[in-house]
């Protein structure tokens, strides 16, 4: 199989490194990639948003894709995926109409509502007294959602009116809602449209800092599996968020083909969605993927021809896993890019396989070396027999590296890993 990746995050790092261990693939090609990601596969330089480039990309001789995998979420909603698949080639990523699942919090609150989907209350809001009249209504923790894309960073949790206000002006269109008690989860599943198969959860950790202290984030770390969740959540969470969900969309005539990733609450009144997605999650797909034993493309590609039914199930290993993201100086307000980055050679060096690094923002200079070109960095990933040991190779394999001004926090998993994590 000859697979184009779209992106060039470290999502899309996890996703490639998987390909690259699977004996089928036998071409790999991504655009447009990072320094990470050269390593495994051949890179290409494409606006990831312009659909007609990137089918023409896939189509080239040089490429000759048999699957099209469609990492961010910008290109799903600019509807690259429905350019790829009228070349007739497979795409593993849902049209744009679908994507809008993701794309406008409006609509997801809609196709909820529609679809009996246990989510919070909340209010559509276009003017700032309709913005002031729900936050009035809620109360704090008040809870601001820029209604379109933001790159994970259009979310504000706060006590303070003013900052609740202060975002709801700066946005065109926000979604006020009801603050959701309870840890959070992550649950992906992969879908044709028809037939649901969802991987194992995971949990990320959104605040800069340790102690869930400071801004948002698009993500600092995750891990997985859960110790503190069994598998009648993944059940329940399958039966009433996502099969419901899939069913409401198809009803409606724009059925969702690809990654469906739901991040949920586990509230003292039982599970609420806090968000759709309409791709693979970042951080969390690097610790799932990391567990994955099943080849990842024969079930991508099933998902984009319509023949996930016919999949035995999906294999994991026993082992937990632990992501911990690397972040520029000054993430997430104001990141500095340019710096060099030292002792990636000595993690990959190490006595250590089970744990690596997957590169996010990062470029090679004039001078061939690897530099950050992102806020978030890197992302150190480690398997071990339990989220203690997995945490311990992470950060072992995490002190190797040299990036000045960096930061990251000292705490994913630590919790879950002492068993002090509880619904």
């Amino acid at each position: 199989m000859r697979i184009l990746v779209i992106g060039g995050g470290a999502r899309e790092h996890a996703l490639c490194r998987s390909f690259s261990l699977d004996p089928e693939v036998t071409a790999l090609h991504c655009a447009p990639g990072n320094a990470g990601i050269a390593e495994v596969a051949t890179l290409h330089a494409v606006d990831a948003t312009d659909g007609a480039a990137v089918a023409s990309l896939a189509e080239t001789p040089q490429i000759g894709a048999d699957l099209v995998v469609i990492g961010p979420e910008a290109p799903l909603v600019a509807g690259v995926a429905d350019a790829v698949r009228e070349r007739g080639v497979a795409v593993f990523g849902p049209s744009a109409q679908a994507a809008r699942l993701e794309g406008s919090k409006a609509f997801a609150k809609d196709v909820m509502a529609a679809a009996g989907v246990p989510t919070a209350r909340s209010h559509v809001c276009t003017t700032p007294e309709e913005a002031d009249a729900a936050l009035d209504a809620f109360g704090p923790p008040y809870v601001v959602k820029d209604d379109g894309l933001a790159a994970g960073k259009g979310v504000v949790v706060t006590d303070d009116v003013e900052e609740a206000r202060a975002h709801a002006r700066a946005c065109e269109r926000v979604v006020i809602e009801e603050f959701l008690d309870g840890p959070e989860v992550s649950l992906f599943a992969v879908t044709d449209g028809e037939t649901v198969v969802p991987l194992q959860p995971a949990q990320d950790f959104k605040r800069a800092y340790d102690g869930d202290e400071g801004p948002n984030t698009g993500g600092m770390g995750a891990y997985s599996p859960l110790p503190w969740a069994g598998p009648e959540l993944v059940e329940e969470i399958e039966r009433t968020v996502l099969r419901p969900t899939v069913a409401e969309l198809r009803r409606r005539g724009t059925p969702f083909a690809g990654l469906l990733y739901a991040g949920l609450a586990i509230t003292s009144r039982g599970v609420r969605v806090i968000e759709f997605n309409a791709r693979f999650g970042d951080p969390e797909t690097q610790a799932v993927l990391a567990r994955l034993r099943t080849p990842l493309a024969g079930l991508l590609h099933a998902a984009a021809t319509g023949r996930l039914a016919e999949l035995p199930p999906l294999r994991w290993s026993e082992e937990s896993a632990v992501t911990v993201v690397v972040a520029a100086r000054g993430y997430p307000s104001a990141p500095r890019t340019g710096d060099v980055i030292e002792g990636l050679d000595a993690v990959a060096e190490s006595d250590a396989p089970e744990a690596y690094v997957l590169h996010a923002g990062t470029k090679r200079n004039g001078e061939g070396r690897v530099v950050s070109a992102g806020g978030r960095v890197l992302s150190v990933t480690a398997t071990g027999a339990g989220l203690a040991d997995a945490r311990e190779r992470a950060y072992k394999a995490l002190d190797r590296i040299r990036l000045d001004g960096s930061h990251h926090r000292t705490d994913i998993a630590a919790k879950a890993a002492r068993d002090e994590a509880r619904t």
